[in-house]
């Protein structure tokens, strides 16, 4: 097909299928934790062990990621990556015994982690033909497949199937999805014929990816504290522990969907500030005030703050003029990935020698660091 028939728009829904298949089968891998600890027999502890596989993978990839692209190209590596990660969701839905689920597990956090790194280096060139800002409109496709596939596998389960029937489900809606919209991605434009396996980032993508830490601190946070929270601080009912996840990923969903059309009125750089300081507040009213209400409230905040961050870093790093697009998303993943596998642990070292609240004022202060180092920065 001529790629010059092909419109801006037709690209757009193109990239954002393949954000959809990324976030529908994290979600339903992660619908099904319980039922495959259930199957093999795991304790708390050792599934908390086998789950740290799939990070690793993602940790272990990253530094190949950026090369991989520069030598085959962001679209051959996103085709790949979209049949292969939902063909281990296949391998999860078959596993016997445990280091048959950490192997399945850091397979599934390698192609994860390709799939990342390519959607977004293909995102980038679609905001190129559309001249504006985005992002995040992408990043909320994949937080609606998010709850798109937790509401499926919510009624799969309901309806007694097991993972491998659920994955293999999954598995041929993701394949036929990105088959068919495979011919709609964007060809890269050639590189130069040597790429180096390491490029040392330059003072602006360092930044970019300690920003990038800074809200994955948090996000990570929210992911796998909110509910402890409510239910230990906050002292909620039994059906409200959860209350305060969804509600902060819902407004994270939300606020994925506004952002775009209020950077491209306000900047970049205003939009970050705000967010960093809305992180910061949201986290500050759960612990000065643990009440249902004004803790949900504040895990809103922190829903909204967390929304743009990643997606706005990732769209400016898209315009570093010392290395590829997705060289330079693989070294703000590296670094913010960090953040994500830091905070959970950080936050119950702390809460061991004290409580969950110093904890939660702790990742309050490195949510700041957001407005700090986007204050510091000259955005384009």
């Amino acid at each position: 097909m001529n790629s010059s028939t092909i419109s801006p728009k037709t690209y757009r829904i193109a990239i954002a299928v393949f954000f959809f298949i990324a976030g529908l089968s994290f979600a339903s891998w992660a619908s099904r934790i319980p039922d495959i600890k259930r199957h093999l027999a795991l304790s708390d502890g050792k599934l908390g062990l086998i789950l740290f596989a799939m990070p690793i993978g993602t940790m272990l990839s990253l530094p190949f990621t950026g090369w991989v692209i520069n030598k085959l190209g962001s679209r051959r590596v996103l085709i790949a990556s979209a049949l292969f990660y939902p063909t281990t969701l296949l391998m999860i839905g078959l596993v016997q015994e445990p280091w048959q689920l950490a192997l399945a597990l850091f397979s599934f956090g390698t192609f994860g982690n390709y799939s990342n790194i390519s959607v977004n280096t293909q995102a980038i060139a679609v905001e190129e033909m559309y001249g504006k800002t985005i992002m995040a409109s992408f990043h909320g496709i994949w937080s609606l497949a998010g709850f798109s596939g937790a509401a499926l596998g919510t009624l799969i389960i309901a309806f007694g199937l097991n993972p491998f029937l659920h994955f293999s489900i999954i598995f041929f809606l993701a394949a036929s999805l990105a088959i068919y919209f495979s011919r709609y991605t964007i060809r890269d434009q050639k590189t130069a014929a040597h790429t180096s396996f390491f490029n040392k980032p330059d003072r602006f993508i360092l930044i970019y990816g300690l920003i990038a830490f800074g809200s994955m601190v948090c996000e990570g946070t929210m992911f796998d504290w909110s509910g402890v929270y409510f239910q230990k601080i906050v002292h909620a009912p039994v059906h409200f522990v959860t209350l305060g996840y969804l509600l902060f990923m819902g407004m994270m969903a939300s606020g994925r969907f506004v952002s775009d059309r209020i950077t491209q009125k306000v900047g970049i750089q205003k939009v970050l500030i705000a967010s960093g300081i809305c992180i910061t507040s949201g986290l500050l009213i759960a612990v000065i005030f643990p009440y249902i209400i004004t803790a949900g409230i504040g895990f809103m905040f922190v829903g909204l703050g967390v929304s743009s961050v990643v997606p706005l870093v990732y769209s400016a790093a898209g315009k570093s003029k010392t290395m590829s697009p997705g060289t330079a998303l693989a070294a703000i993943s590296s670094i913010g990935f960090i953040g994500f596998l830091m905070g959970p642990p950080l936050i119950g070292t702390i809460a061991e020698y004290s409580n969950l609240r110093w904890s939660f004022t702790i990742i309050a202060i490195l949510g700041f660091s957001i407005t700090v180092l986007a204050s510091r920065v000259k955005w384009s």
